[in-house]
């Protein structure tokens, strides 16, 4: 939950069309762990829209039919015994193995395509 503002700051520019690049998302989506007003306005201050399920409401809240890419990509990276839990101290190693298991698992759906 203390992760989310750092998170959304440290998105890189993204390049593309001419102009300054953007640096923001239009919009964030996020499960009921991150329910809380101040992310709410943190993020509208930032001239970010969220979508972020609200706690004890009913399940349905519409989020899963756009986080399903992610909760899968996720549950593809738990094949690797490393990425499961993560032992390394360093955090470049970690990343490191990270790109790597997205590289087999891109690797692996290009060759069923």
């Amino acid at each position: 939950m203390t992760q989310l503002l750092p998170l959304v700051d440290g998105i890189p520019p993204i390049r593309g069309k001419l102009g300054a690049p953007k640096r923001r998302p239009k919009l964030v989506q996020a499960d009921r762990a991150y329910d809380s007003d101040p992310h709410r306005r943190a993020l509208r201050q930032r001239g970010i829209d969220s979508q972020i399920a609200r706690r004890r409401t009913q399940h349905g809240s519409g989020l899963g039919k756009t986080r399903w890419v992610v909760e899968r990509t996720i549950a593809w990276l738990h094949w690797y015994k490393r990425l499961r839990v993560r032992w390394e101290r360093l955090a470049t190693m970690h990343k490191a193995l990270l790109k790597l298991g997205c590289c087999l698992i891109c690797w692996r759906f290009l060759q069923h395509a």
